[in-house]
């Protein structure tokens, strides 16, 4: 890492949703995606797993719902530690929610599923296969591909005996099969007007470092991973600003302390963004005015 990268133990913090409906989204997240609900107070709740928040969703009704063509998320990726946990949440999408499931892919780095929650926000579960296993080429860009994977088959492989019967139990029971500890947001994907412009934000400005391109998209990373971060236009191509509306509110990356909080404010300042600045962490807008929020441990 140099002076103009993120470091490299950066992380992926809490995806921030605006919603409708937050009685039924909470529900969603906790019932079929199998967060805990960690808070839930007035118009906002927050979900997650062993006390760290991965989904905040704010009730904002009066907004309309986004357009599908607008910029914003495209989705927020679940990993699990293991092949065996992210089976038991399939399995829970397969029961109590199978019309909103839209896909699956075999990537190389990873296996990954996906679907859609109640209100259009883009959900990947997924978990990665051990870095020794990954390959990179002489750019320094990770080879990933979209492959097929049979859900019915992950599932007949890697579905605990145990999990079967729990993915059909009260999810207030939960308690009774504690879940993975160790679930993270492990990566955020967005809509985007140009991918090239996303690139000179992300990369040249924000400090992440560029791990692969592919038409209409860019993939980009701290410390050699596949990707915390994707920006596409397979959707959004030529879009400008966002408009108000349901979906994305803000997306939490954590650094290792202020002092790195500060560096990547003062590049973004440099390249003319609008930088605000709480004391206790920096926020910014792509320019398509998706929100980020930089942290320090």
């Amino acid at each position: 890492m140099n002076d103009q990268q993120l470091p490299a133990d950066t992380a992926m913090g809490t995806v921030s949703l605006d919603v409708g409906d937050l009685d039924a989204m909470t529900a969603f997240y906790h019932d079929v995606i199998l967060l805990d609900v960690l808070s839930s107070a007035g118009d906002v709740a927050e979900l997650g797993r062993a006390g760290r928040t991965l989904v905040r969703l704010r009730h904002r009704p009066g907004l309309p719902r986004g357009e599908r063509r607008s910029a914003g998320l495209f989705h927020t990726a679940l990993l699990h530690p293991d092949p065996t946990s992210l089976a038991t949440t399939l399995a829970s999408v397969a029961v109590h929610a199978p019309s909103l499931y839209t896909g699956a892919g075999e990537h190389l780095v990873s296996q990954a599923f996906y679907l859609d929650d109640p209100e259009g926000n883009g959900i990947e579960l997924y978990w990665d296969r051990p870095r020794s296993e990954w390959s990179w080429d002489d750019a320094g860009h990770v080879r990933m591909d979209t492959l097929y994977i049979d859900p019915n088959g992950f599932l007949a492989e890697h579905l605990a005996a145990d999990a079967k019967d729990f993915v059909l139990t009260d999810p207030d029971r939960r308690h009774e099969r504690p879940l993975a500890p160790d679930e993270v947001v492990g990566h955020v994907h967005l809509k985007v007007g140009q991918a090239a412009r996303a690139k000179d934000f992300y990369v040249g400005l924000l400090g992440f470092e560029l791990t692969a391109e592919m038409p209409g998209a860019v993939f980009v990373s701290a410390g050699g991973y596949h990707h915390h971060m994707a920006m596409n236009t397979w959707a959004s191509q030529g879009v400008g600003l966002r408009s108000p509306g349901l979906g994305l509110g803000r997306v939490d990356i954590e650094l290792p302390g202020r002092d790195a909080v500060l560096a990547a404010a003062a590049r973004l300042r440099a390249g003319g963004v609008a930088v605000a600045d709480s004391g206790e962490a920096v926020e910014a807008d792509d320019p398509w005015g998706n929100r980020v929020r930089l942290t320090g441990a």
